[in-house]
């Protein structure tokens, strides 16, 4: 299995996703980390521009994401409606490059600029080739829209997505709740506490594709 996790700003996927990702590789799922911006603009005073890209390293390896599969790209944070057709070509690159089975990306329902971007630009690249499941950040929503697929977790999966945002020290300091072991703790047993379970990461179904054992994926 074969898990493309595109991510706008590169710890966006970790702050949603950490938990699963944690746990596909547990089961030895083949992971590949796409980060689309480092957010130099928004680096705060006292660290190097380029702070994220190596907090983003550093966290995928926690999550236990060979080094080999994290990409990193340079499109400027909260521009990502300039760059529509770049960001489309890049993701094409990627899917053509890593043929996923599967890809995580933020929600049909995110108000995000940057977030929408990725979302409408991965759906069009991806469509017909794998399945698309959205990931969510409830303060970028109006509406939570159908959040209907559930991953299980443990304990030892929301102490590494814990230790994994850890990693972003330059987006610590700006005290964002949601980096916090409370915030990650207490969103995992709610989601967690729909399906009766102590923890959970819940997802949007875009696109479920199941196919044959060895049948080829379109390359249009």
């Amino acid at each position: 299995m074969r898990a493309l996790i595109i991510s706008a700003h590169t710890d966006d996927a970790i702050i949603t996703t950490g938990g699963t990702i944690s746990r596909m590789v547990e089961e030895g799922g083949e992971i590949f980390y796409v980060g689309l911006s480092i957010a130099e603009e928004s680096v705060p005073e006292g660290f190097p521009k380029d702070a994220v890209e190596k907090e983003c390293q550093l966290s995928t390896e926690v999550l236990g994401i060979d080094p080999k599969k994290v990409y990193i790209e340079r499109f400027p944070v909260r521009r990502f409606p300039e760059s529509r057709q770049k960001v489309l070509d890049t993701i094409i690159n990627f899917r053509d490059k890593i043929r996923p089975d599967m890809a995580f990306i933020p929600t049909t329902t995110d108000i995000h600029q940057d977030h929408e971007v990725v979302n409408r630009e991965s759906i069009r690249a991806l469509r017909s080739h794998c399945s698309i499941y959205g990931y969510d950040f409830p303060w970028n929503s109006l509406s939570e829209g159908k959040l209907n697929l559930f991953y299980q977790l443990e304990e030892r999966h929301i102490r590494k997505k814990v230790k994994a945002l850890s990693c972003f020290k330059s987006q610590i300091v700006k005290k964002t709740g949601y980096l916090t072991e409370e915030y990650v703790r207490s969103l995992a047993i709610e989601r967690g506490n729909r399906i009766g379970t102590r923890y959970a990461e819940a997802f949007e179904v875009i696109r479920d594709i199941r196919r044959k054992l060895n049948e080829e994926v379109p390359r249009c």
